[in-house]
């Protein structure tokens, strides 16, 4: 028997449905339109202010709870994928950190292992983000230093065949030595390059572009700054609309007047929200540990000892309010920075990033203030806020 959600604003790929109806089976949706006055469906019956929102994909994401990606274990993925459910998030990028090539390939190889093999309800990992270790010294901001390496094609491919072709997205500066050569290599496979730690300038992000690049990593964090004679990676990643931008908005690493320009510059359809969070979200102020590194996590803000950023604890529906409060974007631009945007950067828009038939339904519910009641992965309630309305 099909599920369905009832009564509540649906945001289809293009408009509200008011009072609608989603209906779903087998993992699939398999309707969305009017609410119906008789169904024989299982019904989750929602009040009219009430909205549903296709799920959010967090392309950047080391960690949560405790787990890290390159704890390298499927208990640590396991635990990501239980957990980021209950911020809105459906599916996600296993991210790595700069480390030893040993550490680095032990992560891809128990990440790869893990997708495809999934128990019901857990947000989805739909491939690796590797981020590092093919980045500048420069600005390695919480990457370890000592593990930085120049592009390597050789090692990527290495890499990539030890996944199977998980790789979807790599971090690297194109101005260090073979930083083109790999962005080349990268898009010639589908593999999204994406500029980040990076101290090069604007005229290297017109090469990088000109090589195939289509992102960049948390823009203003570990990158060039704008100077009004030299605009930088910074400058170069809010000019040129070729290039979606990742963006942490908690508004510790980018406050909120920077959150806005970018906004402005940008617009919805060339953001891309990601929470850079390590494992220390979810759990108490305290220390903790990424890549090999102590973390100081105190009232929101992860910090190594040298007062370097590291990462965030930032949870997704969290980052969604913000851009609300933020800016003056809409629901409907929360939808295409957190969902349509990484689906057709990973590559997966045709089952995911939108609420449509024959989609995976993967979707949240949100009150009149957009806090998160109900998400559903692939057909399964994975999180249900106390005291929802049930079927």
């Amino acid at each position: 028997m099909a599920k369905r959600v009832a009564g509540c604003s649906i945001y289809s790929e293009h408009d509200w449905i008011k009072d609608g109806s989603l209906a779903f089976d087998d993992g699939k949706i398999i309707s969305v339109g009017r609410s119906l006055s008789v169904s024989e469906d299982e019904t989750f019956h929602f009040p009219s202010e009430y909205k549903c929102i296709p799920g959010m994909i967090d392309m950047h994401i080391h960690g949560a709870n405790g787990a890290d990606t390159m704890d390298a274990t499927p208990e640590a993925l396991r635990t990501i994928a239980e957990t980021l459910p209950k911020e809105a998030t459906t599916s996600f990028l296993a991210t790595t950190i700069t480390q030893s090539k040993e550490a680095i390939e032990a992560a891809l190889k128990n990440a790869a292992g893990a997708i495809g093999h999934q128990k019901a309800g857990e947000a989805e990992i739909l491939g690796i983000h590797l981020e590092g270790p093919f980045i500048s010294s420069e600005k390695a901001g919480a990457q370890p230093i000592e593990y930085i390496t120049e592009p390597d094609l050789a090692c990527f491919d290495k890499w990539q065949k030890l996944t199977g072709g998980k790789i979807r997205e790599v971090t690297l500066a194109p101005e260090v030595k073979d930083g083109l050569a790999l962005i080349r290599h990268l898009a010639d496979q589908g593999v999204v390059a994406s500029i980040g730690h990076s101290n090069g300038t604007a005229e290297d992000v017109l090469k990088a572009i000109d090589a195939g690049a289509t992102q960049v990593t948390h823009v203003y964090n570990g990158m060039r700054g704008m100077h009004h004679r030299e605009p930088g990676i910074l400058g170069g990643a809010l000019l040129h609309h070729e290039l979606y931008t990742e963006l942490i908005a908690d508004g510790r690493h980018v406050c909120q007047g920077m959150v806005n320009l970018a906004y402005k510059l940008k617009g919805s359809d060339r953001m891309i929200l990601i929470t850079d969070a390590m494992r220390a979200k979810c759990l108490k102020n305290g220390i903790y540990d990424l890549g090999g590194q102590e973390v100081h996590v105190k009232d929101g803000l992860a910090l190594l000892a040298s007062g370097t950023i590291a990462g965030s604890v930032l949870k997704m529906d969290q980052a969604l309010r913000n851009m609300l409060s933020f800016t003056d974007a809409t629901l409907e631009d929360i939808v295409q920075m957190g969902a349509i945007n990484p689906a057709i950067q990973c590559g997966v828009f045709d089952r995911k990033g939108s609420l449509e038939p024959g989609k995976d339904a993967d979707f949240i519910i949100l009150d009149g203030d957009n806090q998160l009641v109900m998400t559903v992965c692939r057909g399964t309630v994975s999180y249900q806020r106390e005291g929802t309305v049930g079927m």
